[in-house]
Order: C-alpha cells, then sequence, then structure tokens
C-alpha cells in the first residue's frame, strides 16, 4: 500500500566514501525525504558523516537504529559480510531497504532475503549503477526495438586499476566479500547482460589473482585471497554467447580510474558503446547492409536534465537530480510502484556470480540452475 505520509524516514548503514558521495547526497536532495539516522561501526566516523549531512540520530549497533530511531527504510551501504544480517532485522521489523551488490555472501541468503520482501510486500533496490547510466539506457531501448534483429553474441569489458598496488583490500578478502572482482565490478555487467539480452543458462569462468598482497589482514589475521581479475563467457537462452571480462589491474589514467566497453552483433545489426569516465559516453551503431558504424545520438529523454560536459557530472546528476536508484527507490515506496531492479534481481545476479566462481573451483561448465545455496 501506499505510505500516508508523504515524507518517508531514512537511516542510513555504512559511513564510507561511496556513501558520502552517492547515497546522502541523494538523500538530501530529495524533497521527500529525511536522514533521521546514522550508522557505522567507529562512532567517532559516524558522526563527523552526521554532521556533515545534519543527520540528528547517531549509532554503531544497527540493530539499536532499526529499534529507536522511528525509521520507514534504511540503505545499506557496508562491506558484503554484513548485508544478510542487517536486511533480516530490518525486514523483521518491517522497512524497506536498498542494499549495495552483491547483495549477500551467498545465493541461499540472497534467495532468502528476496522471499521474506517479498512475504513482507516490502520494497527493495540493488543499485546496480550503470543500469541508470544514458549510454546502458540507450542500448537498452535499441536492444529492446529490435535494432540488433536475433542477438548473436555480446563482449563487455570493465577495466578498472583499484587493486593495483598490491595491498590489503577488504574487496579481495573472502570471509568479508565472498566473492572477489567477479561479485564486485562483474555482478554490474552479468546484470547488464542479462538485462540487455534475457536469461544465462550457464558460465564458464576462469579466476585470476596475479598481484601479490600482504598474507594477513590489517588485524594480522591470514585470509583467503580472491581474484582481481574474471573472465568468464555466459551463454544465453535464446542462443546468444557473451564475453564478460572485469579486472580491477588496469591503468586507464581517467579521473574515475576505469573504462566502459561494450559491443553487440545480432542478425540485423551491430552496437558499440564506449565510456572512459572523463568526457565520452557514446553509442554506435550499424544496420546490416547500411555501411561502416556511425554515432547513434543519446535522446534527450535519456539525458533528462544531466550535464553532459563530463561522464562524472552526468553520473552525479543522475542520481542527485534525476529520480534513479536512491531517489528512485524513495519514490516507489511513497507511491508503491514497482522498483527494478530489486531483491529478485539481486538473487539472481548472486546465483550467476556463484555459478561463475564453482565454475572456476571445478573448471567446468556450469549450469545456473545447479546452483541452489
Amino acid at each position: 500500500m501506499p505510505m500516508t505520509s508523504n515524507t518517508l524516514n531514512v537511516g542510513m548503514v555504512g559511513t564510507s566514501w561511496w556513501a558520502d558521495a552517492m547515497h546522502l547526497p541523494a538523500l538530501d536532495s530529495h524533497p521527500n525525504a529525511r536522514t533521521l539516522a546514522i550508522c557505522g561501526r567507529n562512532r567517532e566516523n559516524a558522526q563527523k558523516m552526521a554532521d556533515i549531512w545534519k543527520i540528528p540520530g547517531v549509532y554503531t549497533d544497527y540493530r539499536d537504529m532499526i529499534d529507536n530511531a522511528d525509521l520507514d527504510a534504511i540503505v545499506i551501504s557496508t562491506p558484503n559480510d554484513s548485508h544478510y544480517p542487517i536486511t533480516m532485522a530490518a525486514f523483521e521489523a518491517g522497512l524497506h531497504v536498498l542494499c549495495e551488490k552483491p547483495i549477500a555472501m551467498t545465493y541461499g541468503h540472497a534467495r532468502e532475503m528476496a522471499d521474506l520482501a517479498q512475504r513482507k510486500n516490502l520494497k527493495t533496490l540493488v543499485p546496480f549503477t550503470y543500469s541508470f547510466m544514458p549510454t546502458a539506457r540507450y542500448l537498452k531501448e535499441l536492444i529492446d526495438s529490435g535494432y540488433l534483429g536475433a542477438p548473436y553474441h555480446l563482449n563487455m569489458r570493465y577495466y578498472s586499476g583499484y587493486a593495483r598496488e598490491g595491498d590489503y583490500i577488504w574487496r579481495l578478502d573472502r570471509k568479508v566479500a565472498g566473492s572477489g572482482v567477479v561479485g564486485d565490478l562483474g555482478s554490474h555487467f552479468i546484470y547488464l547482460a542479462e538485462w540487455f539480452y534475457g536469461e544465462i543458462r550457464a558460465i564458464t569462468c576462469r579466476l585470476t589473482s596475479i598481484v601479490p598482497r600482504p598474507p594477513v589482514d590489517p588485524q594480522g589475521e591470514p585470509y583467503d585471497l580472491l581474484d582481481d581479475s574474471c573472465l568468464l563467457t555466459a551463454e544465453f537462452a535464446n542462443g546468444a554467447v557473451g564475453m564478460i571480462h572485469c579486472t580491477a589491474l588496469c591503468y586507464e589514467g581517467t579521473p574515475f580510474g576505469q573504462t566502459h566497453h561494450m559491443d553487440f552483433h545480432g542478425s540485423g545489426g551491430t552496437l558499440y558503446s564506449y565510456t572512459d569516465w572523463d568526457r565520452i559516453q557514446q553509442v554506435k551503431g550499424a544496420r546490416a547492409g547500411q555501411g561502416m558504424p556511425r554515432e547513434l545520438p543519446i535522446p534527450e529523454h535519456i539525458w533528462g536534465e544531466a550535464r553532459r560536459d563530463t561522464v562524472h557530472n552526468t553520473y552525479r546528476d543522475m542520481f542527485r537530480r534525476e529520480d534513479f536508484m536512491i531517489r528512485g527507490f524513495i519514490n516507489g515506496i511513497l507511491d508503491d510502484s514497482d522498483l527494478m531492479p530489486n531483491f529478485q534481481q539481486g538473487a539472481r545476479i548472486q546465483r550467476l556470480i556463484s555459478a561463475a566462481v564453482k565454475s572456476h573451483e571445478t573448471s567446468s561448465r556450469v549450469e545456473v540452475e545447479s546452483i541452489t545455496e
């Protein structure tokens, strides 16, 4: 049912740079959202964030915040190992949840989270951020309109450099992250691949840990090092095949430290997309028999009010001015509209991540339906 009030009380769990740069600005800019509480393990850090964003409640225990802060919804921006317990506590309290990806450490937990949200009729959102960007939404529009005809294959590359230095990174620690780059960067492009081409039925994957790292975490404890690069092949139910390459070891030299490359081919034509995370966010295409690929300008209805001078400004505006992700989450709760991607999609992507990890561990092709936990 729609909310009886036109204002939503929100709690923020997590005090990372991402919460500060992405979630809290979007909440602050929404006229119908109030951030009443923030929770972080380090009270000093939580208080600093609260002071910046004028948040009245500061907590170090998410259970205390859920029980006492008079919330309608929470945003979870914490390491992966905490997503499941925080989410389940929030659902039991009747709160709507936006949770960062991957939403759980295992498919079994992700499925449990999605099922409980559905039973309690609670709104959920998983921020597969790049699906909201203009290039991705235009590609989706073109593919759905039949530009490619019958899809044959795709090739998607996510090149980032955050793991080049060889230091300890919690995202590469199995006990904290659950999966490495395949879950961190790969989840974004796996989601996009299914969004563009439909259901993936089987995966073959190779994960690598190339750069040497300290054998112990910051507390001096040994840990299981995860992949800093992944290369997977996807077989789609419609007969298409795809290659997804994600790595955190590339020097790209752009302000955001990454680049995105996407190629799509089908019976009716070809599409290319390139985003340099500086000034280029581009889609090109060619219909079969009609010459070389040419730029396909992104339509005005997709740009909206977002700036186009730099990719980062577009990125900021899509989530602070346009009604995507956090702002869409707030709107969906208030007007009882469907949200995508929700926890059903989040659990689906966790299943695909688990299939990729199993493929690597067994050196075999894995049917996605074989993943049950």
